[in-house]
């Protein structure tokens, strides 16, 4: 850490209720800042006075600061929040600059909740979402790929947009042996299918869901099930796309039919298809880059909203892979 003479820095607050957010339930956010800045925190009425070394208090306002911002915004503020911050002060470049470029609010409206995205990266993320018929999220796990995604789908099928949500995934790890698995052939991709449910169930009430699925305005389906329809007027979802084959990927792509979007979300890092194999996602990134009408969006550990050590856990195996 720094060296140096210890300085005072004041700053003041005009909203007491967000200064009280701002500083956690027992100030832990304070104590979070404190911990990765060397600096103490004190609360004097409506201000904050940070002691520490100038680099440090820097540091430590800026955050304060950006995290403040937030609450006038009427976001809410989080332990990753803070982790992010930090983060994201810690890493300038382009992608901090486009944060302050598309710095208006973002928001998706789903029947259960207002969704914001976090992160520049999502930020950009979203607005292909809306803006393009075809739409590529690449990144590590943690990082909103999907769940975006499932929120637009829902925000556009509630506004009348598209008239159907279809998602779909490889069922890779049982590659043609579902029928060994017990039960129906609902209950034997499921298990594969989890995350996509998981996601539907935050945005849309448990009882809407069970009936739009039973009248197939929202389905889901392995990427096997996709071989031979055409999509027309449908937001459709193709998750873990590095684990679709090119043959696969392929296939997918070219049932968009007319007044649909297609997103296709994949993490190269995490690829289960055999050794030798190549993944859809690598081939579709290498042959469709050119056409403007595609848009690829690329996510880092610094835009995982998971729990802190999720970006730490992929930063740690960035590293080894580099080495």
């Amino acid at each position: 850490m720094t060296t140096g003479p210890l300085t005072e820095a004041v700053l003041e607050f005009p909203d007491n209720r967000l200064l009280i957010e701002l500083c956690g339930e027992y100030d832990r956010n304070l104590t979070d800042i404190e911990a990765r800045t060397g600096v103490q925190i004190l609360r004097r009425g409506n201000q904050l006075a940070i002691h520490g070394v100038p680099e440090a208090q820097a540091e430590a306002t800026e955050v304060l600061r950006s995290l403040y911002d937030r609450l006038e915004q009427g976001r809410e503020v989080s332990h990753s929040d803070i982790d992010r911050e930090f983060r994201m002060s810690e890493e300038p470049g382009p992608d901090s600059q486009m944060e302050m470029s598309i710095g208006e609010k973002v928001e998706i409206k789903t029947r259960k909740k207002l969704i914001e995205p976090r992160t520049d990266a999502q930020k950009t993320y979203v607005k292909s979402l809306f803006e393009k018929e075809l739409a590529f999220g690449i990144g590590p796990a943690g990082t909103g790929k999907t769940y975006l995604a499932v929120a637009v789908g829902v925000n556009m099928l509630i506004t009348g947009a598209v008239d159907k949500i279809i998602l779909s995934r490889p069922a890779v790890e049982a590659g043609e042996k579902l029928g060994y698995l017990p039960g129906d052939m609902k209950d034997k991709v499921d298990p594969y299918m989890q995350p996509l449910y998981d996601a539907l169930n935050d945005f849309v009430p448990g009882k809407q869901l069970a009936k739009m699925m039973e009248e197939k305005t929202i389905e889901i389906a392995p990427l096997a099930f996709m071989r031979g329809r055409t999509l027309s007027n449908a937001f459709v979802v193709l998750d873990e796309a590095q684990n679709a084959t090119s043959m696969q990927m392929k296939m997918f792509l070219t049932r968009l039919g007319e007044g649909s979007r297609m997103v296709i979300t994949g993490d190269r890092t995490q690829i289960d298809l055999p050794r030798g194999m190549p993944s859809g996602l690598a081939d579709a990134e290498r042959l469709l880059d050119r056409i403007p009408e595609i848009s690829f969006n690329y996510f880092t550990a610094k835009d995982v909203v998971r729990h802190p050590l999720v970006a730490a856990i992929i930063e740690a195996y960035e590293e080894d892979a580099k080495s």
